[in-house]
């Protein structure tokens, strides 16, 4: 079972969160996404993250509950949703394209090991879009918001509810069709020569 509830040594209805330093928490974190990133999801356990930090597995469960939820919480961790605001729609859509490709070239492991994982697991994919997909879009619409205020594209421009779409799937499908990253030099052209055009900024 691939959360591993079956394994939870607490009852399902234990809320209480046990008391841990900010460092011993990110110590957790840091041994979760190396364990993602060289030996895949489905090898990453409670019980070996418990081995691997020196705690027990119950305060493992107490705290997270169940292995998507500590996996999303790690992300959460390691990812930081830059604001971006250089009063200049075109600008922003440029910062955050390298920002998406500076992330991308990092995790290109871990989101792998990830992306394999979330269609079987329904926890983990909702997890995934909580702590990974949501804040992003959330980002980039506050740009788009901003653009719109400043009257820089009109709030009813038909190419404004695909930027999303167009900045995440290039990021998801470059190494599939070129077998590289989209790393920031290319998701900054690609801005530059598809998303800019098609908003009128060009």
């Amino acid at each position: 079972m691939t959360s591993q509830a079956a394994d939870r040594p607490e009852p399902v209805g234990v809320t209480r969160r046990s008391k841990i330093s900010p460092e011993r928490e990110q110590e957790f974190y840091d041994a979760v996404l190396e364990q993602l990133r060289e030996c895949g999801y489905d090898s990453v356990t409670m019980e070996g993250i418990a081995a691997s930090t020196r705690c027990s597995k119950s305060t493992l469960y107490r705290q997270w509950k169940t292995k998507p939820q500590f996996v999303a919480a790690a992300l959460r961790s390691h990812r930081r949703t830059r604001c971006i605001d250089t009063g200049s729609l075109a600008d922003d859509l440029r910062e955050a394209a390298r920002a998406a490709g500076e992330l991308s070239g990092r995790d290109t492991k871990l989101l792998q090991a990830l992306a394999h994982a979330a269609p079987q697991d329904p926890e983990l994919k909702v997890a995934l879009r909580e702590a990974l997909v949501e804040p992003e879009i959330a980002a980039l619409k506050e740009i788009i918001r901003r653009g719109v205020e400043r009257g820089e594209v009109p709030a009813e421009h038909p190419a404004l509810e695909y930027i999303p779409a167009q900045m995440f799937g290039v990021l998801r499908i470059r190494p599939l069709l070129e077998g590289e990253d989209a790393d920031p030099d290319y998701l900054v052209r690609f801005v530059e020569a598809a998303v800019l055009p098609a908003l009128g900024l060009i």
